[in-house]
């Protein structure tokens, strides 16, 4: 499977009804055979701006969590600048596509308010939110991938 690919899957997640961020996560997770109850539990409250708060765009939390599960910590003494550096990594890639993280600046208006979520149905900007899902999720495997072919370059050596 490759980039492309876990990118499709996860517009095919958001189609089938699951959020940004529990489809990125989902695509993910499936690319490398990640499975857990918990997946897309733990995305859930992170989706549409951080549960229509007016937070950070939940494709984008969703693409956090799957690197998290590369490079987070195991141990509370674990080193945090692997997974500090591939997380600024994937801010930067995503901001330099669309401008901003945050899910009222993307979409155009506030979940959290009723004519927010008004306009949101009026101009289908769910339309919106599956592009940024399926972006976030190839950047994610993007930062990934280039994590994992590093490590095989290391262990080989």
């Amino acid at each position: 499977m490759s980039i492309d690919d876990v990118a499709r899957q996860s517009g095919v997640y958001f189609d089938e009804g699951y959020y940004c961020a529990e489809s990125v996560l989902l695509a993910v997770c499936n690319h490398y055979g990640i499975q857990s109850r918990w997946i897309p539990k733990i995305a859930t409250g992170f989706c549409s701006g951080i549960a229509r708060t007016g937070g950070i765009c939940g494709a984008f939390t969703g693409a956090v969590m799957a690197v998290n599960l590369f490079t987070g910590r195991e141990t509370p003494t674990d080193s945090l600048e692997t997974n500090y550096r591939a997380v600024n990594h994937l801010e930067h890639l995503f901001k330099a596509n669309f401008g901003s993280t945050a899910c009222p600046e993307l979409i155009g208006c506030r979940l959290d308010t009723r004519d927010g979520q008004r306009q949101f149905r009026q101009d289908n900007l769910i339309v919106k939110c599956r592009h940024f899902t399926v972006e976030a999720a190839a950047i994610a495997m993007q930062v990934i991938s280039a994590l994992v072919e590093k490590e095989k370059k290391e262990i080989s050596q």
